[in-house]
């Protein structure tokens, strides 16, 4: 899905999506993923170089994007979308049809906006659930990870069993379309 979708919360502003440009938006995406807020990113040492050669090898990647999410048209938050039966959890789950994987990464501010992360995960699951062949979304973040955990949760996740990653000891979480309105009470789109 490279298409645009907007995503409004009346407190917050409204969301947009655009595929990742890895030339263009290298530099950007950089000072995020390098930024100590994005420790389990794990990306804290990267140069630019490896920024630009990491999202090219994404977008050349047929199971794998990432997108560029605006805030009110500004930059701020990174996504990246993955088939979980050919990247990052291949052979380490029970794969279900229609299900899909999912990073994202808030860029890091000195103004922060209260309830901010929690409306950027909620566009970011309805921009998921907006390919209608997805059924589930599926995530594996870092155990001790409690904060995106709060999150997930918050948006109807719930954790399946924790497993062993090559970079990390992880919680496999899932969240059917049911549960992801469950918990916003459909006000996601």
């Amino acid at each position: 899905m490279t298409r645009p979708d907007k995503q409004h919360s009346a407190a917050i502003g409204t969301f947009t999506v655009r595929p990742l440009d890895p030339a263009a938006d290298a530099e950007l995406v950089h000072g995020w993923v390098t930024h100590p807020k994005a420790a389990f990113w794990l990306m804290g040492d990267a140069s630019l170089a490896d920024v630009e050669r990491e999202y090219r090898s994404i977008a050349a990647h047929p199971h794998h994007e990432a997108f560029i999410g605006l805030h009110d048209g500004e930059p701020a938050f990174l996504i990246e979308r993955y088939d979980p039966t050919e990247v990052e959890l291949k052979g380490l789950y029970e794969a279900e049809p229609g299900d899909v994987g999912m990073h994202f990464l808030v860029a890091p501010t000195d103004t922060p906006v209260h309830g901010f992360t929690r409306a950027v995960i909620t566009a970011v699951m309805a921009f998921l659930f907006a390919d209608p062949s997805v059924r589930r979304v599926v995530v594996e973040p870092d155990v001790t990870n409690s904060a995106v955990q709060a999150l997930n949760k918050a948006v109807g996740f719930e954790v399946l069993r924790e497993i062993a990653k090559p970079e990390k000891d992880a919680l496999l979480s899932a969240c059917t379309r049911e549960q992801f309105e469950a918990a916003t009470g459909g006000n996601d789109r």
